[in-house]
């Protein structure tokens, strides 16, 4: 009965010799003497615009917690109109010079009036993906915060309203315009 007993003690010696492999982390590139890295939260790729949502980042700071809060938000809104209102002025532009309608003047000024409208409007429809809270040394509060806004959402949200326009409902192609933003939208795509 004693060859069990060898037997036991031989599988425990050789699952003890296995050997172990560890993964490490490459460290990172050395950095110029004197450089520290900053690390800001809520950015970075992931909290960039892409061809699906606009998204916007932004950090308040104050002595008190709810106004960092508001005034991390309220740029953030702010950065995040700015850059609706860029891509929708270039897709206006685009749709109304490939429009074959005899009034793109009178088309592109609809576009242009109506465009702060609908980004007012779909901004209450803006979701935070992240919020991070912290507390400096002097004792005041740091908010960072990201959010993203569907550019699909927004692409309804501007047919509602183009088709809605009385005048501009014969000029207007809403898959021609699609188009267009998708097309824009790409541009946005990180690479």
């Amino acid at each position: 009965m004693k060859a069990p007993r060898y037997f036991v003690i031989l599988i425990l010696f050789a699952a003890s010799c296995r050997s172990t492999k560890t993964t490490t982390t490459p460290p990172p590139a050395a950095l110029p003497e004197g450089e520290v890295e900053i690390i800001v939260p809520c950015s970075g790729p992931e909290f960039f615009t892409d061809s699906e949502v606009f998204r916007a980042n932004s950090v308040g700071e104050s002595i008190d917690l709810s106004v960092s809060k508001r005034k991390a938000m309220t740029n953030a809104r702010s950065q995040l109109a700015a850059s609706i209102q860029t891509t929708v002025k270039a897709v206006t532009d685009n749709y109304v010079n490939s429009s074959e309608s005899n009034n793109a003047e009178l088309v592109e000024e609809r576009f242009e009036s109506m465009n702060r409208e609908v980004v007012s409007q779909e901004l209450r429809g803006i979701r935070k993906i992240c919020e991070r809270y912290y507390r400096t040394p002097d004792g005041k509060y740091k908010t960072y915060v990201a959010i993203e806004l569907s550019a699909g959402q927004l692409v309804d949200a501007y047919h509602q309203r183009l088709s809605s326009i009385q005048g501009l409902k014969i000029d207007y192609d809403y898959e021609k315009f699609k188009k267009t933003f998708e097309q824009e939208m790409l541009r946005n795509k990180p690479e």
